[in-house]
Protein backbone atom coordinates (compact mmCIF):
# COMPACT_ATOMS: atom_id res chain seq x y z
CA UNK A 1 0.00 0.00 0.00
CA UNK A 2 1.17 3.15 -1.02
CA UNK A 3 2.11 6.12 1.74
CA UNK A 4 -0.20 8.07 1.07
CA UNK A 5 -2.94 5.89 1.02
CA UNK A 6 -2.02 4.46 4.48
CA UNK A 7 -2.03 8.65 5.46
CA UNK A 8 -5.34 9.31 3.78
CA UNK A 9 -6.80 5.77 6.40
CA UNK A 10 -4.94 6.99 9.08
CA UNK A 11 -6.46 10.34 8.72
CA UNK A 12 -9.84 9.41 7.77
CA UNK A 13 -9.80 6.78 10.90
CA UNK A 14 -9.11 9.69 13.02
CA UNK A 15 -11.34 11.91 11.95
CA UNK A 16 -14.18 9.31 12.03
CA UNK A 17 -13.41 9.00 15.61
CA UNK A 18 -13.12 12.80 16.19
CA UNK A 19 -16.65 12.78 15.04
CA UNK A 20 -18.04 10.87 17.58
CA UNK A 21 -16.71 12.47 20.71
CA UNK A 22 -19.31 15.56 21.05
CA UNK A 23 -21.97 12.79 21.00
CA UNK A 24 -19.75 10.63 23.89
CA UNK A 25 -19.35 13.69 25.92
CA UNK A 26 -22.99 14.68 25.82
CA UNK A 27 -24.29 10.85 26.64
CA UNK A 28 -21.29 10.25 29.29
CA UNK A 29 -22.44 13.68 30.90
CA UNK A 30 -25.53 12.40 31.01
CA UNK A 31 -24.31 9.37 33.36
CA UNK A 32 -21.69 11.17 35.55
CA UNK A 33 -20.28 14.29 36.19
CA UNK A 34 -17.64 16.50 34.43
CA UNK A 35 -14.68 16.01 36.83
CA UNK A 36 -15.35 12.02 37.25
CA UNK A 37 -15.76 11.71 33.78
CA UNK A 38 -12.14 14.04 33.08
CA UNK A 39 -10.47 11.53 35.76
CA UNK A 40 -11.02 8.52 34.13
CA UNK A 41 -10.65 10.11 30.27
CA UNK A 42 -7.20 11.48 31.27
CA UNK A 43 -6.27 8.30 33.28
CA UNK A 44 -6.93 6.30 30.21
CA UNK A 45 -5.33 8.90 27.94
CA UNK A 46 -2.12 8.62 29.67
CA UNK A 47 -2.06 4.96 29.81
CA UNK A 48 -2.81 4.34 26.72
CA UNK A 49 0.25 7.26 25.31
CA UNK A 50 2.57 5.72 27.79
CA UNK A 51 1.79 2.22 25.85
CA UNK A 52 2.59 4.06 22.57
CA UNK A 53 5.70 5.27 24.30
CA UNK A 54 7.27 2.77 25.76
CA UNK A 55 6.32 0.60 22.44
CA UNK A 56 8.45 3.25 20.26
CA UNK A 57 11.34 2.96 23.35
CA UNK A 58 10.97 6.80 23.55
CA UNK A 59 10.61 6.96 27.93
CA UNK A 60 14.64 6.70 28.07
CA UNK A 61 14.66 10.15 26.53
CA UNK A 62 13.07 11.70 29.86
CA UNK A 63 16.90 11.07 31.63
CA UNK A 64 17.87 13.64 29.28
CA UNK A 65 15.03 16.42 30.29
CA UNK A 66 15.70 19.63 32.20
CA UNK A 67 14.06 20.97 35.22
CA UNK A 68 12.97 23.52 32.81
CA UNK A 69 11.38 20.73 30.79
CA UNK A 70 9.74 19.25 33.86
CA UNK A 71 8.38 22.49 34.63
CA UNK A 72 6.75 23.50 31.20
CA UNK A 73 4.89 20.00 31.30
CA UNK A 74 3.50 20.96 34.56
CA UNK A 75 1.89 23.82 33.54
CA UNK A 76 0.91 23.05 30.40
CA UNK A 77 -0.93 19.65 32.11
CA UNK A 78 -2.58 22.59 33.97
CA UNK A 79 -3.75 24.01 30.82
CA UNK A 80 -4.53 20.69 29.22
CA UNK A 81 -6.44 18.36 29.85
CA UNK A 82 -7.07 19.98 33.26
CA UNK A 83 -8.96 23.33 32.36
CA UNK A 84 -9.26 22.76 29.02
CA UNK A 85 -11.88 19.83 29.35
CA UNK A 86 -13.32 20.61 32.88
CA UNK A 87 -14.09 24.36 30.93
CA UNK A 88 -15.29 22.05 27.72
CA UNK A 89 -17.29 19.30 29.50
CA UNK A 90 -19.37 21.87 31.48
CA UNK A 91 -20.05 23.68 28.25
CA UNK A 92 -21.26 20.20 26.53
CA UNK A 93 -23.23 20.19 30.68
CA UNK A 94 -25.07 23.47 29.52
CA UNK A 95 -25.29 23.02 26.09
CA UNK A 96 -26.85 20.97 23.35
CA UNK A 97 -23.78 18.99 21.91
CA UNK A 98 -24.63 20.40 18.21
CA UNK A 99 -24.03 23.71 19.30
CA UNK A 100 -21.16 23.01 22.11
CA UNK A 101 -19.08 21.34 19.36
CA UNK A 102 -18.88 23.90 16.43
CA UNK A 103 -18.39 26.87 19.12
CA UNK A 104 -15.66 24.96 20.44
CA UNK A 105 -13.82 24.42 16.60
CA UNK A 106 -13.33 28.28 16.82
CA UNK A 107 -9.66 27.62 18.17
CA UNK A 108 -7.85 28.18 15.19
CA UNK A 109 -9.30 31.45 14.72
CA UNK A 110 -8.64 32.28 18.47
CA UNK A 111 -4.98 30.84 17.66
CA UNK A 112 -3.85 33.20 14.99
CA UNK A 113 -5.74 36.23 17.77
CA UNK A 114 -3.06 34.99 19.89
CA UNK A 115 -0.83 34.20 17.77
CA UNK A 116 -1.06 37.91 16.85
CA UNK A 117 -0.66 39.44 20.63
CA UNK A 118 1.23 36.82 22.16
CA UNK A 119 4.26 36.11 19.41
CA UNK A 120 3.81 39.13 17.85
CA UNK A 121 2.89 38.29 14.23
CA UNK A 122 1.86 40.23 11.83
CA UNK A 123 -1.79 39.79 10.58
CA UNK A 124 -3.25 40.79 7.58
CA UNK A 125 -6.66 42.09 5.98
CA UNK A 126 -7.69 38.64 4.66
CA UNK A 127 -7.54 37.26 8.19
CA UNK A 128 -9.22 39.69 9.62
CA UNK A 129 -11.94 39.45 7.33
CA UNK A 130 -11.58 35.62 8.45
CA UNK A 131 -12.05 36.12 12.39
CA UNK A 132 -15.24 37.96 11.11
CA UNK A 133 -16.71 35.67 9.63
CA UNK A 134 -16.20 32.70 11.96
CA UNK A 135 -17.31 34.59 14.69
CA UNK A 136 -20.74 35.59 13.16
CA UNK A 137 -20.98 32.29 13.12
CA UNK A 138 -20.66 31.89 16.67
CA UNK A 139 -23.41 34.79 17.42
CA UNK A 140 -25.73 32.73 14.65
CA UNK A 141 -24.98 29.52 16.98
CA UNK A 142 -25.61 31.21 20.19
CA UNK A 143 -28.37 32.97 19.22
CA UNK A 144 -29.70 30.38 17.49
CA UNK A 145 -30.41 32.48 14.31
CA UNK A 146 -31.75 35.44 16.34
CA UNK A 147 -28.99 37.48 16.09
CA UNK A 148 -30.69 41.15 15.63
CA UNK A 149 -32.38 39.60 19.57
CA UNK A 150 -28.83 38.89 20.65
CA UNK A 151 -31.19 36.23 23.05
CA UNK A 152 -28.64 33.93 24.04
CA UNK A 153 -29.74 30.31 24.88
CA UNK A 154 -27.12 29.98 27.42
CA UNK A 155 -24.69 32.85 27.76
CA UNK A 156 -22.59 30.60 30.31
CA UNK A 157 -22.34 27.76 28.28
CA UNK A 158 -21.62 29.57 25.12
CA UNK A 159 -18.51 31.92 27.29
CA UNK A 160 -17.10 28.64 28.68
CA UNK A 161 -17.58 26.46 24.66
CA UNK A 162 -15.49 29.75 23.27
CA UNK A 163 -13.27 30.12 26.29
CA UNK A 164 -12.30 26.55 25.89
CA UNK A 165 -11.05 27.48 22.21
CA UNK A 166 -8.79 29.83 24.56
CA UNK A 167 -7.18 27.57 26.60
CA UNK A 168 -6.78 25.21 23.78
CA UNK A 169 -4.58 28.13 21.43
CA UNK A 170 -2.78 28.99 24.42
CA UNK A 171 -1.56 25.45 25.18
CA UNK A 172 -0.87 25.01 21.75
CA UNK A 173 1.53 27.98 21.50
CA UNK A 174 3.37 27.17 24.82
CA UNK A 175 3.67 23.57 23.09
CA UNK A 176 5.40 25.06 20.13
CA UNK A 177 8.05 26.22 22.28
CA UNK A 178 9.23 22.76 23.29
CA UNK A 179 11.78 20.54 21.49
CA UNK A 180 10.50 17.35 23.15
CA UNK A 181 9.17 14.63 21.27
CA UNK A 182 5.78 15.41 21.00
CA UNK A 183 4.19 12.44 22.10
CA UNK A 184 6.33 11.73 25.00
CA UNK A 185 5.91 15.62 26.22
CA UNK A 186 1.59 14.95 25.78
CA UNK A 187 2.22 11.78 27.93
CA UNK A 188 4.06 13.62 30.50
CA UNK A 189 1.12 16.70 30.17
CA UNK A 190 -1.60 14.37 31.02
CA UNK A 191 0.65 13.04 33.70
CA UNK A 192 0.52 15.98 35.86
CA UNK A 193 -2.73 16.77 34.21
CA UNK A 194 -4.04 14.00 36.01
CA UNK A 195 -3.04 14.30 39.50
CA UNK A 196 -4.36 17.53 39.23
CA UNK A 197 -7.62 15.85 38.11
CA UNK A 198 -7.59 13.69 41.30
CA UNK A 199 -6.64 15.51 43.66
CA UNK A 200 -9.79 18.10 42.50
CA UNK A 201 -12.32 14.44 42.44
CA UNK A 202 -11.05 13.71 46.05
CA UNK A 203 -11.10 17.14 47.78
CA UNK A 204 -14.31 17.66 45.95
CA UNK A 205 -15.92 13.82 46.89
CA UNK A 206 -16.25 13.37 43.31
CA UNK A 207 -14.49 10.13 42.64
CA UNK A 208 -17.27 8.88 45.35
CA UNK A 209 -20.28 8.94 42.72
CA UNK A 210 -18.55 7.76 39.68
CA UNK A 211 -20.41 5.41 38.10
CA UNK A 212 -20.17 2.01 35.63
CA UNK A 213 -22.00 3.80 32.38
CA UNK A 214 -19.87 6.95 33.26
CA UNK A 215 -16.57 5.46 33.62
CA UNK A 216 -17.28 3.44 30.27
CA UNK A 217 -17.93 6.84 28.39
CA UNK A 218 -14.73 8.25 30.01
CA UNK A 219 -12.50 5.25 29.12
CA UNK A 220 -13.90 6.00 24.86
CA UNK A 221 -13.74 9.27 25.29
CA UNK A 222 -10.11 9.41 26.83
CA UNK A 223 -8.92 6.87 23.75
CA UNK A 224 -10.86 8.14 21.02
CA UNK A 225 -10.55 12.45 21.86
CA UNK A 226 -7.16 12.52 23.77
CA UNK A 227 -5.26 9.42 23.20
CA UNK A 228 -5.52 6.77 20.09
CA UNK A 229 -6.98 9.97 17.79
CA UNK A 230 -4.17 12.45 18.06
CA UNK A 231 -1.88 8.90 17.61
CA UNK A 232 -3.33 8.35 14.52
CA UNK A 233 -3.17 11.86 13.45
CA UNK A 234 0.17 11.93 13.72
CA UNK A 235 0.97 8.95 11.94
CA UNK A 236 -0.93 10.65 8.78
CA UNK A 237 0.49 14.03 9.22
CA UNK A 238 4.18 11.77 9.22
CA UNK A 239 3.58 9.18 6.19
CA UNK A 240 1.56 12.26 4.00
CA UNK A 241 3.62 13.57 1.39
CA UNK A 242 1.98 17.24 2.21
CA UNK A 243 0.67 18.41 5.46
CA UNK A 244 -1.96 20.34 3.53
CA UNK A 245 -2.99 16.83 1.72
CA UNK A 246 -3.86 15.47 5.30
CA UNK A 247 -4.96 19.00 7.25
CA UNK A 248 -7.75 19.92 4.92
CA UNK A 249 -9.52 16.65 5.48
CA UNK A 250 -10.04 17.83 9.23
CA UNK A 251 -13.14 19.97 7.75
CA UNK A 252 -15.23 16.77 7.54
CA UNK A 253 -15.23 16.26 11.16
CA UNK A 254 -17.45 18.95 12.30
CA UNK A 255 -20.31 17.75 9.90
CA UNK A 256 -19.79 14.20 9.90
CA UNK A 257 -20.43 14.96 13.99
CA UNK A 258 -23.77 16.88 13.27
CA UNK A 259 -25.24 13.37 11.85
CA UNK A 260 -23.97 11.32 14.85
CA UNK A 261 -25.13 13.95 17.02
CA UNK A 262 -28.64 13.40 15.63
CA UNK A 263 -28.80 9.23 15.54
CA UNK A 264 -26.65 8.67 18.73
CA UNK A 265 -27.79 11.91 20.85
CA UNK A 266 -31.29 12.43 19.40
CA UNK A 267 -31.09 15.97 18.80
CA UNK A 268 -32.92 17.79 16.12
CA UNK A 269 -29.87 19.80 14.16
CA UNK A 270 -31.20 23.39 13.72
CA UNK A 271 -30.86 25.41 10.74
CA UNK A 272 -29.06 27.51 12.50
CA UNK A 273 -26.29 25.53 13.54
CA UNK A 274 -25.56 24.52 10.09
CA UNK A 275 -25.22 28.13 9.20
CA UNK A 276 -23.39 28.43 12.30
CA UNK A 277 -21.10 26.09 11.45
CA UNK A 278 -20.17 26.93 7.90
CA UNK A 279 -19.69 30.19 8.60
CA UNK A 280 -16.91 28.83 11.56
CA UNK A 281 -15.32 25.94 8.87
CA UNK A 282 -15.73 29.03 6.33
CA UNK A 283 -13.52 31.61 8.17
CA UNK A 284 -10.81 28.86 9.17
CA UNK A 285 -10.02 27.96 5.53
CA UNK A 286 -10.45 31.60 4.50
CA UNK A 287 -7.36 32.84 6.99
CA UNK A 288 -5.75 29.16 5.89
CA UNK A 289 -5.94 30.39 2.13
CA UNK A 290 -4.37 34.18 3.49
CA UNK A 291 -1.09 31.67 4.59
CA UNK A 292 -1.46 32.59 8.30
CA UNK A 293 -1.82 30.16 10.88
CA UNK A 294 -0.55 26.93 8.78
CA UNK A 295 0.54 25.56 12.11
CA UNK A 296 -3.02 24.64 12.88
Amino acid sequence: MKKQTRAYLYALSAIAFWSTVASAFKLSLAETGVIELLLVASLTSFVSIVAVTVYRGLLPQLREWTRKEWLSSALLGLLNPFLYYLVLFRAYDLLPAQEAQPLNYTWPIVLVLLSVLILRQPIRGRSVVAMLISFSGVAVISTRGDILGMRFTDIEGVVLAVGSSLIWSLYWIFTMRSSADPLLKLGVNFLFGSIYVAILAITTGAIRTLNLDGAFGGVYVGLFEMGVTFMLWRQALALSTTTARIGNLVFLSPFLSLIVIHFAVGEEIYPSTIVGLALIVGGIVLQKIGGEGEGT
